[in-house]
């Protein structure tokens, strides 16, 4: 028998306030239920955003000034991002193909260090409905 944790922690709080006003942007940008119609719940949907995204080039600026470039591969609850064929900007290029890049290939990104997380507009093209997520 496992011995009682006790309440919650800060950062257990923390992560469910922060989970919750996720939760409610996601239920705003998807306008309020209509009845009668058969609903996918917002997780769902955000979840298929997400796969959409999947193998599509991204460039991911950090807290540190660096900005990584690869294509997303997973992330998890916690934000961490993994970028495959990775490339690493010292300076912020303004566009994908600017700067003299590091070659990482396979990355994990950290998520409390992700400050923006943009998809290259050619790779969009083929997902579409998904601009409006970076």
């Amino acid at each position: 028998m496992r011995p009682s944790s006790g309440p919650a922690g800060p950062s257990v709080k923390l992560f469910r306030k922060k989970q919750e006003k996720v939760m409610a942007t996601i239920i705003e940008e998807n306008g309020p239920s209509t009845r009668g119609q058969t609903e996918v719940p917002p997780s769902s949907q955000a979840r298929q955003k997400l796969e959409g995204l999947l193998n599509k080039n991204m460039r991911i600026r950090m807290t540190d000034g660096r900005t990584l470039v690869g294509l997303f591969l997973c992330t998890d609850r916690d934000c961490n991002v993994i970028l495959g064929s990775a490339q690493e900007f010292l300076k912020s290029p303004d566009t994908f193909s600017q700067g003299e890049p590091r070659v990482l290939g396979l990355a994990m990104i950290p998520g409390h260090h992700v400050v923006s997380i943009e998809v290259e507009a050619d790779s969009l093209e083929d997902a579409q409905g998904f601009g409006a997520i970076c």
